[in-house]
């Protein structure tokens, strides 16, 4: 599992460095203002899912999922309160249901 480094985008704007998916999955610093954004550059659709930690009166809180189309991309925000996990040092885990031709880049507002 990799783990991007979150790009924070300044007033000026920001020209992006994306990284090749991984195929274990990645993870990120999440935050208020954090977002994932995904590229699938493949001609099949894929899903992501970003991984909840939490439980709320003892139940899981199911995991996010959202498909992104292919040829399309799709920003998720990835809040600390929803996918922080504490067990690993507050980062948040995403995975992917395929990575041939798609990028990734972890962005802060």
């Amino acid at each position: 599992m990799a783990t991007l480094t979150v790009q924070t985008i300044p007033a000026g704007g920001l020209s992006p460095v994306y990284s090749a998916a991984a195929g274990g999955g990645d993870q990120l610093k999440p935050g208020k203002t954090t977002f994932l954004h995904v590229v699938n550059g493949d001609a099949s659709p894929i899903t992501v899912t970003v991984a909840t930690p939490g439980t709320v009166g003892g139940l899981a809180i199911a995991d996010r999922a959202v498909p992104v189309g292919a040829s399309d991309e799709q920003m998720i925000p990835i809040p600390a309160d929803l996918y922080g996990d504490p067990a690993d040092s507050g980062l948040a885990s995403v995975s992917y249901s395929a990575v041939t031709s798609v990028t990734v880049a972890a962005l802060r507002i």
